[in-house]
Order: structure tokens, then C-alpha cells, then sequence
């Protein structure tokens, strides 16, 4: 198993998270830390730990900075950044400091699994050791090669479907469509037609809230929580 430490400074986000790697086959999530000063102990404590999700923006200190203490701490756990940064400068940086990957929030599941498989096949690529050709070479640099989420339905727009997928992660509880409406911006309608379009890829699940009279309430909750 490939054990997976997941940092990220909302408690809800990790959860999710942390939920989205335990569904991926051969991965098992070590532990949740949701600062730095906590990431940094749990990397002492769980040297066993092959891979870090760091998330960039934690409220004592960075996720970059956390990954340049790791390494001068001597530990070489492999990390990709999760995280709402996306400044070509972020980007750079982790880059520099050896980021394996670098997944951009909001995203849904199977961005993150992508990712996660790529790291898995790197790790089969490089079992063998050894020297390698330039053929080889190639073949462990495009093992991180991962393919992007699935291309939304025509007449989708990727950034609505970011919002309305961010305000149920977001939730404690199922929303309506009205209540995603308010959260997002957009009207309820298009609320509702994103809504319907994660539940059809099995990302969200819909509850049904009966009340005195009439027709049940359509309510939402992100699938991890379902």
C-alpha cells in the first residue's frame, strides 16, 4: 500500500480528501494534518509515509515551506501540491522543490485520481533500479503523465461546474438547488442542471427532504459524505 498523508488547513476539505485517496486502489491514508506544525510532526512520526497532498495555504506557514523543512530535515517522501495557488510563480516554486504533481482546487475526484495513478505507475517504474536508457528515462518521466478530468457536456462551463461541485465539498449538510444558488452566484436553474450533471457521474448523491405537504425537496451531498 502506498500511505498517503494529507494536509490541508479545512477540516472538511481533508476529509474529503482524505476520502477520494482511501477509494483509490493502493492508497491508504496515514494521517490528516491541517497545519504546518502539524504536517511537519506527522512526518516525523509516520516515517513510513511515501506521499504527502500538501495543501499551499496553511495558517502558520506555506505549504512550500513545510515541503523546504521536510527536505532539510533530511526527508525525501514524495509530495503534489493541492491546492487554490495557481500563480506561475507557486507553480515554479514547487517545481523547484521537487513537487511530484501540482492538482489545482476546486477539482473533483477523478482529478485527483489521476494523479494518484500516475505516482502509482511511477513507483512501478522505478521498482526495477538499475541503470536506464534513454527509452527507460522516458518511460519514468511520462509515468506522471496524467490524463485530465473528463471534458464537461456541451453548453457546460468549467468554471460553474467548479462552484457548484466547491459549495457541496463546502457543506455540512445536502443543499437544494436554491441554496447552491445563493452559495455560487448562478440562478437555480443552472444550479439544478450541474447539480443533476454530478449526480449522473456518481460525484453527487440526491436525498430527498419530505416536508408537510406537496412534493419532497431535491437536496445534494457530495458522494464521500453519502
Amino acid at each position: 500500500m502506498i500511505e498517503v498523508l494529507v494536509v490541508d488547513d479545512d477540516t472538511r476539505v481533508a476529509r474529503v480528501n482524505a476520502a477520494y485517496v482511501e477509494k483509490v486502489p493502493g492508497f491508504h491514508v496515514a494521517g490528516e494534518a491541517h497545519n504546518a506544525a502539524e504536517a511537519l510532526q506527522q512526518v516525523e512520526r509516520l516515517p513510513h509515509v511515501d506521499l504527502v497532498l500538501m495543501d499551499h495555504y496553511l495558517p502558520d506557514e506555506t505549504g512550500l515551506a513545510v515541503v523546504r523543512e521536510m527536505r532539510r530535515r533530511g526527508h525525501q517522501t514524495d509530495v503534489i501540491m493541492v491546492t487554490a495557488a495557481r500563480d506561475v510563480s507557486t507553480v515554479q516554486a514547487a517545481m523547484r522543490q521537487g513537487a511530484l504533481q501540482y492538482l489545482v482546487k476546486p477539482f473533483a475526484f477523478a482529478g485527483l485520481r489521476a494523479k494518484l495513478e500516475a505516482y502509482a505507475r511511477l513507483r512501478r517504474t522505478l521498482d526495477g533500479g538499475g541503470e536506464a536508457e534513454q527509452a527507460e528515462v522516458d518511460r519514468i518521466f511520462g509515468a506522471l503523465s496524467a490524463p485530465s478530468e473528463p471534458a464537461l457536456p456541451k453548453g457546460h462551463s468549467p468554471t460553474t461546474a467548479a462552484l457548484v461541485r466547491q459549495a457541496l465539498i463546502n457543506a455540512e449538510d445536502p443543499l437544494s438547488a436554491q441554496e447552491i444558488a445563493e452559495r455560487t452566484g448562478v440562478s437555480r436553474q443552472t444550479a439544478q442542471r450541474y447539480l443533476k450533471l454530478l449526480e449522473r457521474t456518481g460525484r453527487a448523491r440526491l436525498t430527498l427532504k419530505y416536508g408537510d405537504a406537496g412534493r419532497p425537496e431535491h437536496r445534494y451531498v457530495w458522494a464521500t459524505r453519502a
